[in-house]
């Protein structure tokens, strides 16, 4: 099981995360209550060990943007969240970084994954970053194959349910490793790597 941990703000919580066996760590670069700005990113994204990757989030920048920013941070890879054409992920794609595309589940969404060249497809939430869940029956007859992450109002609480309702290659979380909005709590954050992982068995 592949858990990605999203919304990392300090060294503190990157080092918690490597620690509690997290595959990936995700740092938001775009207006949101856990955005960082390039240079926190720069700092954090040099904390990651090797074995961990490192991700960019943007939500509502341009590709170009993105690009420079993720370059600039140093990143390992970048997640284009929302509505972003094939076009930005073929610019973003052109740094040569891993893309992650992130999307909520509608009747007109490509759940095939590497669809717009991403090596990675997420499923989220409508309303990202909010904690809320989402209606997992709208899985069905709309799975993803692959390697694709679910997220959207998941916790240490209730990942396995969702894991064994959903079946996802991997899990990603936010503000289910939070004591409050926008602040993590590296105990929440061993707890939900172990509830996840022993989801899957």
């Amino acid at each position: 099981m592949y858990v990605k941990l999203c919304g990392l703000r300090t060294p503190a919580d990157v080092v918690a995360a490597a620690a509690a066996g997290a595959d990936a760590v995700g740092f938001v670069l775009s207006p949101s209550v856990r955005q960082v700005d390039v240079g926190t990113a720069r700092r954090l994204a040099r904390e990651v060990p090797p074995h961990v990757l490192s991700i960019g989030v943007f939500r509502g920048v341009a590709a170009a943007e993105v690009r420079r920013l993720a370059e600039e941070s140093g990143v390992g890879a970048v997640q284009l969240h929302g509505d972003y054409p094939r076009e930005a992920f073929d610019e973003v794609g052109a740094s040569g970084l891993p893309l992650v595309r992130a999307v909520s589940l509608t009747a007109g969404t490509d759940v095939r994954v590497g669809a717009y060249g991403e090596r990675m497809l997420l499923l989220d939430s409508p309303d990202a970053g909010s904690g809320h869940r989402w209606d997992l029956a709208a899985l069905d007859g709309a799975r993803p194959s692959g390697q694709w992450l679910l997220a959207g109002g998941l916790g240490v609480d209730d990942v396995a349910e969702a894991v064994a309702r959903a079946r996802p290659w991997g899990v990603d979380v936010s503000s289910g490793i939070e004591v409050t909005r926008g602040v993590k709590d590296h105990g929440l954050m061993r707890e939900f790597v172990a509830a996840a992982r022993a989801a899957r068995g």
